[in-house]
């Protein structure tokens, strides 16, 4: 499907992977209509400072809005055209879940059913919507296929991920509305989650601050650098389909102390390491199998950990002006 000619929502247009993929749709002259309720998980600066980039295009409108809010939603569709729909608004964090499970329920979920609805009442051409390989859980095998059974998440994050893909299958059998589930996989690069591994170490080790190493390292993760998200993310927006699944990794996950070596070189400073056993609802590995998204989305992730790292650091000194 051409989506040029398309209007597309961007739910959490404000967050990394929304801001990001809203910039290249943009630079594409496609119609962006963002969302985004800037919520204070995270420094609400550095989601303005996206705002800002994207408001510098012109055929770029935000709201500053709650995607559980339905009225709100039906307004906007009401005096918008909107032909696709692109949810990556969610209560992000596997950690924060223990914290604050309720802030989860709202968004992944009543938010999630909010847009559903919404798309039901106004009709899309496609809904694609982020997933998480949270949604693995306990799954044994080395590889993690769409095909696995993803019915035991050990997390309340990954709960409302997979939540969020039963949903959107009953939806899809009730009203016929497109669904596709991304599955992304540790995304990371400029303008990134502060709340994220790469953040935390960069901030610290700069600061001549102990970074907490979990598991004592003994981990490994499928590292995804977001341009290659971004790429898979409309490669999904331009294939409506009754209901897929996806995952969006690199297929090559990185010890994490080999991760920790990169960005130590790419800082020029050697970073003070707390070892500590694994967190509970964290896992040991994670790796893509992408061999469906290679085949139906042409999907071929080409960022290196080496080159995606780099790219991040030297956004972080700019940003920062270090």
């Amino acid at each position: 499907m051409k989506i040029t000619d398309k209007a597309i929502l961007v739910t959490g247009a404000a967050g990394f992977i929304g801001f990001h993929l809203s910039r290249k749709l943009l630079e594409m002259d496609i119609r962006v209509i963002g969302i985004d309720n800037l919520n204070s998980y995270y420094d609400v600066n550095l989601k303005i400072k996206r705002l800002e980039i994207l408001r510098s295009y012109g055929s770029f409108l935000f709201y500053k809005e709650n995607i559980q809010n339905f009225e709100a939603l039906s307004k906007i569709f009401s005096q918008n055209r909107i032909d696709i729909i692109c949810n990556l608004a969610a209560q992000a964090g596997v950690r924060y879940s223990m914290e604050d499970p309720f802030s989860y329920a709202k968004s992944n979920l009543e938010g999630f059913l909010s847009l559903l609805e919404t798309a039901r009442k106004f009709g899309t051409e496609n809904f694609v919507y982020a997933s998480s390989s949270s949604v693995y859980g306990e799954n044994k095998e080395i590889s993690f296929s769409v095909g696995d059974k993803t019915d035991s998440p050990i997390s309340l994050y990954g709960a409302t991920k997979k939540a969020n893909e039963l949903i959107a299958f009953a939806y899809s059998h009730l009203y016929g509305i497109p669904c596709t589930g991304l599955r992304y996989f540790t995304v990371y690069g400029p303008w990134g989650r502060p709340d994220m591994a790469l953040f935390l170490f960069t901030e610290a080790i700069l600061k001549k601050r102990p970074i907490n190493v979990y598991n004592c390292g003994n981990m490994k993760r499928d590292f995804t650098y977001i341009d290659d998200i971004v790429e898979g993310t409309i490669a999904a927006l331009k294939r409506p389909a009754p209901y897929e699944i996806f995952n969006l990794g690199n297929s090559n996950p990185v010890q994490l102390l080999e991760f920790i070596g990169i960005l130590e070189k790419e800082l020029g400073e050697k970073a003070e390491k707390n070892m500590l056993p694994m967190q509970p609802g964290d896992v040991p590995e994670t790796k893509a199998d992408i061999s469906k998204s290679h085949e139906l989305l042409g999907f071929h992730p080409k960022t290196s950990v080496q080159e995606g790292i780099k790219r991040f650091v030297a956004w972080y000194r700019d940003y920062y002006m270090i």
